[in-house]
């Protein structure tokens, strides 16, 4: 396991949860850990995310630090299986994908838009990755997933009674034809995320470089 695992493991988890006097006491609280394994896209196409961003009123548009190709959501786990979950993903041995952006799509809940999101092509090389992540993740001891992998990246949130189907549906004609060139998405990431009144942040614990499955 990366060195940086464990020290950023102790920082967010320890000493900002205000635990430290009761480790020091002997007692361990129970502490739950919000974690997601994705890919990190270059300045570039993030920045040409951010161009897009706009034309939806009440959208919470993602910031550039929210930007990523999510392969496998871990959910609230417990520290020492947030370091099993670590460990495996180190021993993860793939080729760096290299993708484009492809058109725009959105996810619904209930009959309600609730994301807006670019796609990202071609899907097999992601699929594969997804499934290694997943197998990896297995092995710590978490079970397998089983909803169906689509390889997007999302950049926008709207709240269920935002009504502002006719923006949405402008948005998605207008940006049909994203596009860039391919890409390369050279890291492997393990973020946590961070729950708040204004929506999740996200904050990389850990990363590993693929082809060779090496921790950087």
């Amino acid at each position: 396991m990366p060195v940086t695992v464990n020290i950023v493991f102790y920082r967010t988890f320890f000493k900002q949860s205000g635990c430290i006097g009761a480790v020091v006491r002997g007692y361990l609280p129970r502490i739950m850990i919000r974690l997601f394994v994705a890919l990190r896209p270059p300045p570039a196409i993030r920045q040409s995310l951010l161009d897009i961003m706009e034309g939806v009123p009440s959208a919470r548009w993602q910031d550039d630090d929210d930007l990523h190709v999510t392969l496998r959501f871990v959910g609230e786990v417990e520290r020492p299986v947030a370091e099993d979950i670590a460990v495996a993903l180190s021993q993860v041995v793939a080729s760096t994908p290299s993708v484009s952006l492809s058109g725009v799509g959105k996810f619904e809940k209930r009959g309600r838009t609730d994301t807006l999101w670019a796609g990202v092509t071609p899907h097999d090389a992601l699929a594969a990755l997804h499934r290694k992540v997943d197998q990896a993740c297995v092995r710590a001891g978490l079970p397998p997933e089983h909803r169906a992998y689509l390889p997007h990246i999302t950049v926008a949130r709207l709240a269920r009674s935002a009504g502002v189907g006719f923006a949405v549906d402008e948005w998605l004609a207008t940006h049909a034809a994203l596009s860039s060139a391919p890409f390369p998405l050279p890291h492997l990431v393990l973020y946590q995320s961070h729950l708040g009144r204004d929506g999740a942040t996200y904050e990389p614990v850990a990363r590993w470089a693929l082809d060779t499955g090496g921790g950087t």
